[in-house]
Parts: structure tokens; sequence; C-alpha cells
């Protein structure tokens, strides 16, 4: 077996997503997600789950379509930032140097992946402090949970679409120094998935195929994932979701892949969010990637309930609207 080094990456950062919708958006975060307004700038607003310890995690900007913005990940020490840097550089991606990566986050480099998703990796953060009215006896949790709306604790994944699955995880393996931990590979031997992190978790950063590569599509967004503690928030979503004419794509199940419980469903500006809960944790420090077949993915999901169409083919921006660009 080689020798697996400490991970120079910590952990996945907070992510920006673009909005057409902006006033509607920011009312689905706030009112049906239960998530928190930390700052308003210009046409973006910085929101955050209950415990999540940075800042904010969600940046919610204005935009003419929808769409990721860009996707933060956070290194262990100033140290691991400049290592990885290096390595991104060496690979023609990197975009340069931010002094201030962000509102609540110190220097940080620009880079995109080969599939031209953008992201910010930095070392120094703000951390979230407890005002008076949100203290409690909790001392190890980072807020006060809301008495209102689903109450999404934290962010918990990002999946992105890319032509070149394949291409997209070896960036993310051999750069980013991520593990691989599950894939999806097709009869042709081509990956339609890779289900990555840097923790335990059994995945932080997807990559799914976009089906609309071969016309052209890149640097789309499949969704944003919210950590909620058990199933039953999962199925109480769905029903402040349903009440709230909010779209639900997938109904509340169990994914094969990384056994997470999940909900899905579009919010105003037509990105795809997620409810989820559970999921496999990875302990050995040598397990073995996890390889879905064709025929495994035809049964559908956990419980062989069948995948719905658009969550093959749906991503952000559409592939009618043009690059997203902030006002």
């Amino acid at each position: 077996m080689s020798e697996l080094k400490p991970p120079d990456i910590a952990h996945l950062g907070p992510v920006e997503i673009f909005t057409p919708k902006p006033q509607e958006s920011l009312e689905f975060f706030v009112e049906m997600m239960g998530m928190e307004v930390q700052r308003r700038e210009g046409p973006s607003v910085y929101l955050r789950g209950w415990d999540d310890y940075q800042r904010w995690s969600l940046k919610l900007t204005e935009a003419k379509t929808s769409g990721l913005g860009y996707c933060g990940l956070r290194t262990w020490s100033p140290e691991a930032l400049e290592r990885r840097v290096k390595l991104i550089e060496a690979t023609g991606l990197g975009k340069g140097w931010e002094d201030h990566g962000d509102f609540g986050v110190g220097r940080a480099y620009r880079f995109q992946d080969p599939d031209g998703h953008n992201f910010k990796i930095y070392s120094a953060v703000e951390r979230y402090v407890k005002p008076d009215d949100k203290v409690t006896d909790f001392k190890n949790v980072h807020g006060k949970q809301p008495n209102r709306a689903i109450a999404v604790k934290r962010l918990d994944h990002l999946n992105i679409l890319a032509g070149d699955i394949r291409s997209q995880r070896d960036f993310c393996v051999d750069t980013l120094g991520y593990r691989l931990y599950e894939r999806i590979e097709l009869d042709d031997g081509s990956e339609a998935g890779a289900w990555m992190s840097v923790s335990i978790a059994a995945h932080e950063l997807i990559y799914t195929r976009d089906a609309y590569a071969v016309q052209g599509a890149h640097g789309r967004l499949h969704h944003v994932a919210f950590w909620v503690d058990t199933r039953e928030e999962c199925l109480r979503a769905a029903d402040i979701w349903i009440e709230n004419d909010v779209y639900i794509e997938f109904a509340p199940s169990k994914h094969n892949v990384a056994q997470g419980f999940f909900l899905y469903g579009y919010e105003p500006g037509g990105n795809r969010i997620e409810i989820t809960s559970g999921g496999r944790l990875v302990y050995a420090p040598d397990e073995p990637c996890v390889v879905w077949t064709e025929a495994d993915r035809k049964k559908g999901q956990a419980w062989h309930n069948e995948t719905v169409h658009t969550f093959h083919t749906y991503g952000t921006p559409p592939v009618e609207a043009a690059e997203p660009v902030a006002h």
C-alpha cells in the first residue's frame, strides 16, 4: 500500500451561486431553509447555516442567469496553501492571487478546474462569534438552532457537472489531494460520476457527467447540498416545500452511492438544492474505491426507485442561457 499523506485541504469551503431572482432566492434561503443573513454587499448576500463555523457558507449573487459563481476550499495552514498553489500553477489552470478572498476570508488563490468551474483556495478565515442572544449551554456548536423553517445546519457538499469525469477527478486527486471514494464506470469504459473527499465523509466534492457537454456546455452546477441531522428532518423539509410551492424534483429517498438520504428541489433562481442527512463514513486509510456499473445504476436508487429523468439532464445555467455574469 502506498503511504497516504495528510491532505493540505481541510474541507469544502463557502460556495457562491448566481440567481436571476435575487429577492425570491433570498426569501427561499431565509424563510424556507432557515439561513441567517450575515452581510449584504453590492449584488450579493452572505448567509450561513446555524452551525457553520465560518461567517458564511453561501453567497447569493444577483446575475443574468443561475449557476455556480465559485467554490471555496480551505487549507490546513498557510504553508499548505502555498504547496497547493504551486501544484495548481503547474497545471496552467491558475488565475492569480486576491489579497482578500471574500468577506471573512483572507488571501486566496483563484483557479479553474479542467471543465471551467471557478474555485478559490485559502487558509485564513474569520470565525462566526455567537451574539449574546444566541449563546446556549451547548458550547460545542457554532450557533443557536432557529425555531423556524427547515433550519439547515451547515453546507455539506457540492455536485458539479463536467464532460470528462476522469480528467476532473484526476485533477482533484493529483493536484488538490482529494481521495476518490466512489465512482460510476459505464459499459464503454467512460466515467459518469466521481465522489471525493478530504475527510472521512464519503463525499464533499462530486463530479457527474453533463448531458450537454457534447453541445459545448461547461462549468455548470448540479446541486448544492445542506445538512440536517435526521431523515425525519428531510421529510419535514419536503412538507415545508410542498406547502410553500417550492418545486420538488426528487422526493425523499436514499442514494446507493455514498448512502445519503436526500430531498431535491429548485430554489426560485433555478439552482438545484439538496437537503441531506446520513451517508457513509470512511475510516480505513486503505479503503478501496467503490465502482458502480451501468447495470447497478439502472436499478435506480437504494430502494430501486427510479431516478427522475431531469436528475441526469438538468443543470445551471440552463443550456440555452448565456454564461452567468454578475450585475
